[in-house]
């Protein structure tokens, strides 16, 4: 390092070098507006990293160790493509995606999505407070104290809270996530073998591989997540001057997730796929069997990574929920207007909390079938959200000049047949062939 040459930058900047100055005061200015507008892309993505999501890569890892990794780099760009769509669309028109939708197609397509989007999303919320129960049962909590408690919590945030102070929430549990980089790292995995696994392509034709493929992907890209974003920069009023900050927070926020799922999958190749442990069926059997594998540090940080997981996702999978729908009917939405304000915005948030963790404490309540449905659902709405999102964005009268490049067209449209195509495999599996074995 030229130590000679920094202490010179140093000197000048005291002399008074206005044009270094001026370089200087640029760059705190662009620093300042990248943080101002950072959240939606950075929260809507890690969120991806829920309950269910954080079980298929656990399954993922200990099934087939390191062999799946090199799916991510592809992800995330499928992630980034389609997440930046939304988000400039909210950038440009200032409206949610369902506001869009409604205005530009007519109220029967809206209705549809909004339907859908409501059974769906109250499948993941029971998902999501299921995953509360089963991470705090491990830390010998029982499910009747700590989902009601979960549900309390969640509901008060949102309820109370101002836009900005929840976001500053949720960018908090975006950091927890590194408990999962902690428990990578005390499996002692072979680091070599895992960064070859993941630049190199391992594709293989078994049918089990491929549906754990296919689960991959259909986990990682879910419709609600679209509605979300785009609300939450329509929100935030970051306008077609604020872009590039927007695009970039999408961009870290894809990379981040991706991040997070290689280090779940690198944890339960390392121990549980390692130790002949590749039975397991949902995380918090894998935090369990990571404790006599790794040590109690691990399997605890692992539990404590998707009690975090489950409660970020029961706060937000409502509010995208209540986004849809409220934007679809016109009414208003948004966590900056009282309840008052927007009545129905909150109910639809309090409705889907209420019933989502009641569900959880019925005895017996049939909560794999409940995931079957979420993910059937997730592959009925999923191909009908993205051709809606790539019809939006290519009409100039809304979009101008941010309308897709011919070079951005053939990525978004290549990468959404080929999730449409994977999402219907997953789909026709989780109806009439459902090989993935239920919990015990």
């Amino acid at each position: 390092m030229n130590w000679d040459a920094i202490s010179s930058k140093f000197d000048r900047v005291r002399a008074g070098d206005t044009d270094l100055q001026k370089k200087i005061r640029g760059l705190r200015r662009r620093l300042t507006l990248l943080l101002a507008v950072i959240g939606p892309g950075l929260i809507t993505s890690n969120v991806d990293n829920d309950a269910g999501g954080i079980s298929v890569y656990t399954q993922a890892g200990a099934q087939y160790g390191y062999a799946l990794l090199w799916s991510l780099i592809p992800m995330t760009i499928a992630l980034y493509v389609t997440e930046e769509m939304c988000a400039r669309m909210g950038v440009v028109t200032g409206k949610g995606l369902s506001d869009l939708i409604r205005e530009e197609f007519g109220f029967r397509p809206t209705f549809f999505v909004m339907v859908m989007g409501f059974l769906v999303d109250l499948a993941n919320v029971v998902a999501e407070f299921a995953g509360v129960a089963a991470s705090m049962q491990i830390f010998g909590i029982s499910k009747y104290v700590a989902v009601p408690i979960a549900a309390i919590v969640v509901w008060a945030l949102v309820i109370r809270g101002t836009y900005r102070q929840v976001e500053v929430i949720f960018l908090f549990a975006c950091i927890l996530y590194l408990s999962y980089v902690f428990s990578a790292i005390l499996a002692k995995p072979d680091w070599l073998i895992a960064a070859k696994h993941t630049v190199i392509p391992n594709l293989r034709l078994d049918s089990g591989y491929l549906l754990m493929l296919t689960g991959l992907v259909g986990t990682t890209i879910a419709p609600w997540q679209f509605f979300y974003l785009q609300a939450g920069f329509v929100e935030k009023k970051v306008g077609p001057r604020q872009y590039r900050q927007a695009r970039a927070d999408v961009l870290f926020g894809s990379i981040s997730c991706m991040v997070i799922v290689f280090f779940i999958i690198v944890c339960t190749a390392a121990t549980l796929y390692a130790s002949g442990h590749r039975d397991i069926t949902d995380a918090a059997q894998a935090a369990q069997t990571l404790i006599p594998l790794a040590g109690k540090g691990a399997g605890k940080l692992f539990a404590f990574g998707l009690l975090n997981a489950s409660l970020f996702a029961a706060s937000i999978l409502p509010l995208s929920t209540a986004h849809v729908i409220c934007e679809g009917l016109g009414f208003e939405a948004g966590l900056d207007h009282k309840f008052k304000e927007a009545p129905i915005f909150y109910w639809l948030y309090t409705i889907l909390i209420v019933v989502g963790a009641g569900v959880v404490l019925l005895p017996h309540a049939p909560l794999w079938k409940i995931l079957i449905f979420s993910q059937v659902g997730n592959g009925i709405w999923l191909p009908v959200v993205v051709i809606f999102i790539l019809l939006l964005v290519n009409r100039r009268d809304l979009m101008g000049e941010y309308v897709n490049t011919v070079t951005f067209n053939i990525v978004a449209w290549v990468t959404a047949i080929v999730m449409i195509a994977l999402t219907v495999v997953l789909t026709y599996t989780e109806l009439f062939q459902q090989s993935l074995p239920p919990p015990s």
